[in-house]
């Protein structure tokens, strides 16, 4: 569902992404995994097309998307949860909701969203603003599922999130995959986050890949010393 081939991200003269290759499969968790400044964040606004990528070839579904802009990719099947949430703070939660629907045919909140999040549906009406946050969090990954992703990119969806919530976060993401049968890729730091959803994990180091391992075959202790500042 996911195909990355040899993506090389820079920043100016400075090389970020060093020729980067992986896929996920339809119905398939990934998890990529690093310390801060690792190159998560960047490779995941490669992914979505909010940075240009020097050289390589993203393809979703089988369509090459590497030159497309980050709206084409959404309308081709990337949804994206960008680090720190970034949902509309003066807008309702319903209002949030809807802004991932500008170009639906429905202009209405699936029921399925207030079903995989009640909190939503409790506080609809509410800023966005005003909501804790994990609610926040919920609200951003509610807004990417809105647009019906084929592939759901989450950049640590679990920082500065309290330890219940992340569980909750987790058993969402678990039934999303469930229901939709969508392929989800996260970057995450928490390893027990990473166990609780993820098939496959990359570890990512100065812009590389430097391990991998399906779940049932991770060395704990490995990762967690790639983790360690």
């Amino acid at each position: 569902m996911l195909t990355v081939n040899d993506l090389v991200v820079s920043y100016g003269q400075s090389q970020a992404i060093h020729g980067i290759s992986f896929s996920a499969a339809r119905n398939e968790t990934v998890a990529v995994m690093g310390r801060n400044g690792m190159g998560k964040t960047t490779l995941f606004k490669a992914l979505i097309g909010v940075l240009p990528a020097r050289s390589g070839e993203i393809r979703v579904d089988g369509v090459v998307v590497s030159s497309d802009e980050a709206y084409r990719r959404v309308a081709k099947g990337i949804g994206y949860v960008p680090q720190g949430r970034m949902i509309f703070p003066t807008l309702t939660v319903e209002e949030n909701l809807l802004t991932g629907l500008e170009n639906a045919v429905s202009r209405q909140v699936p029921e399925e969203i207030y079903t995989l999040f009640p909190v939503l549906f409790e506080m609809r009406r509410r800023k966005g603003g005003n909501l804790s946050g994990g609610q926040q969090q919920q609200l951003a990954i509610g807004r990417a599922l809105v647009t019906n992703p084929k592939v759901l990119l989450l950049d640590e969806p679990t920082e500065g999130i309290q330890p219940s919530i992340i569980k909750d976060i987790a058993r969402a993401l678990n039934e999303i995959r469930k229901l939709r049968q969508i392929t989800i890729v996260v970057s995450e730091q928490v390893l027990s986050f990473a166990l609780d959803v993820a098939d496959r994990l990359f570890v990512i180091e100065g812009g590389r890949f430097v391990h991998e391992a399906a779940r049932q075959d991770i060395d704990a202790d490995r990762v967690r010393q790639y983790l360690s500042v």
